[in-house]
């Protein structure tokens, strides 16, 4: 697929309007073994040590205080992996580097004296053989989320950002490379050239999980997002294709929206219209799993056709 650079910026409305919402179930995941809190903003489902786990965010309903936890199915529910590590972090997401495990979260500050008050947040990566094996080895800058990494078929890391406030904007996408993880650290990724003709400066977005497709171009899965009056937030899936070798990029289009899922709770009435999209699972029927936090309250998983498979052509 030849890609072309975006020459006109579209609206989250104007992506929604062009929006085919074919689907083929929705399905709420069940989880238990954490009393009564909640468990959301998944990553996709990966196996460790010959067993499929998951990483969630465990939280209380009113708090903002989270723990990534593992998780194993047992009869249709996830429940935590025995003897397996946490982490003080929240929105995990997992990859894998030279056959090595990558691990990471998003790390928040809270003012001691104001235990409510955030001061600042950054992404933390750890890496090893298992899960039980992570080790840490870099962070990124101070108050940026939706940090990925991709490894391409020469060894080469692309690395994608998430700057706020360039430009005026609230956040856009960046990308870099390295040669080796080693190479990772809070310079490189302060410097990464970005996107600037993704979204509308009052709108946002930021990578999920990256995804090396069969042509050697990366299949972006994200969100866009943007907030009403109120500050009532709207946060849908969405993809892109991007090419290592031209820095050219396919337009953004829509891949699901809240309301393909099925109803249930809100961690607040601002977080509604709240999808974040975890990850995806590419099946050999030409469809995709979805895994995805849903309003900051519960994890879903939805059947689609696959997103990438256009850009494969």
């Amino acid at each position: 697929m030849t890609l072309s650079l975006c020459n006109e910026v579209k609206s989250s409305k104007q992506l929604l309007e062009a929006f085919n919402k074919k689907a083929y179930g929705a399905e709420k995941l069940v989880f238990a073994g954490v009393g009564d809190k909640d468990v959301y903003n998944i990553a996709a489902p990966f196996i460790d040590g010959g067993e499929m786990v998951l990483a969630g965010r465990v939280e209380s309903r009113d708090s903002e205080r989270s723990e990534v936890m593992f998780f194993v199915n047992h009869s249709g529910t996830w429940i935590p992996r025995e003897g397996s590590v946490s982490f003080d972090l929240q929105d995990p997401f997992i990859t894998f580097i030279s056959g090595e495990l990558v691990f990471g979260g998003v790390e928040v500050v809270f003012d001691t004296e104001n235990p409510k008050q955030v001061l600042t947040w950054r992404t933390l990566f750890y890496k090893g053989t298992d899960i039980q094996d992570l080790t840490y080895f870099a962070c990124g800058p101070d108050h940026m989320k939706d940090i990925r990494l991709i490894e391409y078929a020469n060894g080469r890391i692309g690395v994608f950002t998430r700057p706020l406030g360039v430009d005026g904007a609230r956040a856009v996408i960046g990308y870099t490379e390295i040669e080796k993880l080693e190479d990772l650290n809070e310079a490189v990724i302060d410097a990464a050239p970005v996107f600037t003709d993704q979204f509308l400066k009052d709108e946002w977005g930021g990578v999920n999980e990256v995804h090396l497709l069969n042509n050697g171009l990366a299949g972006v899965l994200g969100h866009i997002s943007y907030m009403e009056e109120g500050e009532i937030r709207h946060y849908h899936a969405m993809t892109f294709a991007f090419d290592p070798k031209t820095s050219q990029r396919s337009p953004i289009k829509i891949i699901a929206t809240r309301d393909q899922f099925p109803q249930g709770p809100a961690k607040r009435n601002d977080l509604i219209d709240v999808i974040f999209s975890g990850g995806l699972h590419r099946l050999e029927d030409g469809r995709a799993m979805l895994y995805a936090g849903v309003s900051d309250a519960e994890a879903h998983k939805l059947l689609i056709d696959d997103p990438f498979e256009e850009y494969e052509k």
